[in-house]
């Protein structure tokens, strides 16, 4: 128990070399058009974002990545890789989701050389592997218990974007850590459901993500990649 719950610290950790900290998901627009202007604002985009968000879906998919390479069913599995490819509303979140997804499966690959099993499902994926496809497939192989995954996935997606916040608002660091604080709560009112949706119910109120994904290649000038 202690052991995967390690192996989960170490997957959900800032410091793991996969460029998540050089993305803002949309808040960088949201940011210089005087949407988000504060903690208050922020809380609400975040929270919103959890109850009807594409950050649903991603923790749907992991679930199914995850039952699907325990079953070894690697069709199913490569069929939600490329579903969630195309739910992708614009390149940069696309471009995102594959470039951490890429990271992910080099860091698996040096985790797991003697494993020619997961090095050939790695190999199948190849460079269009969604960073939600690496996660679910690397945690149901390490066999990290599915509940403590999405706690960790979702909490280190709202560290993220919080630390976002932090610098572009900006919040001050206390701030940012009660914003956090309060959003977690958030987190366990809304996972029962997600862990529940079925496939048909796979869908996402998330057209202000992608507006300020779309805005943001424009934008004078960026600190970050999306």
């Amino acid at each position: 128990m202690s052991e995967k719950l390690l192996l989960l610290l170490q997957l959900c950790n800032s410091t793991l070399p996969l460029g998540a900290y050089s993305y803002s998901e949309g808040l960088e627009t949201l940011v210089e058009e005087n949407i988000i202007i504060d903690s208050k604002s922020l809380n609400n985009w975040l929270t919103n974002e959890l109850k009807y968000g594409s950050i649903r879906i991603e923790l749907a998919i992991i679930i199914r990545i995850y039952n699907s390479y325990l079953i070894q069913d690697l069709d199913n599995l490569f069929y939600w890789n490329n579903w969630y490819s195309a739910s992708r509303e614009t390149s940069e979140l696309r471009q995102q989701s594959w470039q951490m997804g890429k990271s992910l499966l080099r860091l698996i690959k040096t985790f797991e050389t003697d494993n020619k099993s997961l090095q050939s499902v790695i190999e199948g994926l190849n460079n269009s592997c969604n960073y939600v496809v690496a996660f679910g497939l690397i945690t149901a192989h390490w066999e990290i218990k599915i509940e403590n995954i999405l706690l960790g996935y979702l909490h280190n997606w709202l560290n993220n974007l919080i630390n976002v916040g932090v610098k572009l608002i900006p919040l001050g660091q206390t701030e940012g850590q009660q914003l956090l604080l309060n959003i977690n709560k958030e987190i366990l009112l809304n996972l029962e459901t997600i862990i529940n949706l079925k496939d048909d119910e796979l869908s996402s109120c998330s057209w202000g993500l992608s507006l300020a994904s779309m805005k943001h290649e424009n934008l004078y000038s960026r600190l970050f990649r999306s």
